[in-house]
């Protein structure tokens, strides 16, 4: 059991940890913010932003290519597999409540309180010593945390599926049809999704060996966590956690200035004027 005094030298060490591995990388700084980016003045583009990505997140299948089987199949059967054991999983762990307790405390410090709270230190650290590219990164992050929440809570009600504490743990799917819903749905997990598409941000824009141990780390402990916690099946956390890397993925690939599309601009040459096409590839190291 994690007593008080561990679980707060635990958080604070996470959060240490996370400090000093993005100190110690060197990256190529952002572009300087336009009235297009997503700022603290410019809530009104941050909403615009998150409602574009959800749009786009949401008809993604629409848009399926043959080469996304290479994701899709393994997917499919790592979910498949998860719900068939997912009730046996949930009764082999039994019920210690003290265990739960603790497992569901770190699971909300990891999986949501620490990342929003990176993601507000980040951007006042890069507000404050003028790094663009912090600031980008906190920014970026919590709007793949806001399109996750959005994809989660709709996901939820659709699948109407019982938590682990109803039913002795059948994870039934709309189990007493419409005029029980919503009947405490729990898939997919917030919070793996949460905390994945979290890491996948801030891996994607500092790739350092130890930025990503952290990250990811934390990501696998808060997904591991949810199941010991008995607030999530198996199959729960690997749709959450699959999904949550996705939408973090999307964000960083139509939002981020290293990994997304081409700037263009208009340039003057010798032989009149022109259009620049400029497409940064360097990354945080």
């Amino acid at each position: 059991m994690i007593g008080n005094v561990g679980f707060r030298s635990l958080v604070s060490a996470v959060l240490l940890g996370c400090a000093a591995s993005l100190a110690a990388q060197v990256n190529a700084p952002a572009p300087q913010p336009d009235a297009n980016d997503c700022r603290l003045s410019t809530l009104q583009v941050c909403v615009k932003h998150v409602a574009h990505d959800e749009a786009g997140i949401v008809t993604s299948p629409l848009h399926f290519r043959g080469q996304d089987l290479l994701w899709v199949i393994p997917f499919g059967v790592a979910t498949g597999v998860a719900v068939h054991y997912d009730t046996q999983a949930i009764h082999d762990l039994g019920v210690h409540p003290a265990r739960e307790k603790d497992f569901n405390r770190f699971s909300d410090y990891g999986g949501l309180y620490l990342p929003f709270a990176a993601a507000g230190v980040g951007y006042i650290a890069g507000d404050v010593q003028k790094d663009n590219y912090m600031t980008e990164t906190a920014v970026l992050s919590a709007e793949a945390m806001a399109d996750a929440g959005i994809l989660d809570e709709g996901l939820k009600y659709a699948l109407d599926r019982e938590n682990p504490m109803l039913d002795n743990a059948r994870g039934g799917l709309w189990p007493h049809g419409p005029k029980g819903w919503p009947n405490s749905p729990s898939m997919p997990s917030e919070h793996a999704m949460n905390v994945w598409a979290f890491a996948h941000v801030v891996a994607g824009q500092y790739n350092g060996i130890a930025t990503n141990v952290l990250v990811y780390g934390l990501a696998t402990g808060v997904s591991v966590s949810r199941v010991l916690a008995r607030q999530h099946f198996p199959s729960d956390v690997v749709v959450g956690s699959t999904l949550g890397w996705m939408v973090g993925g999307h964000v960083l690939h139509h939002r981020s200035r290293e990994h997304g599309m081409p700037d263009l601009s208009a340039v003057e040459t010798p032989l009149g004027r022109g259009l620049a096409v400029t497409w940064n590839l360097n990354r945080g190291q």
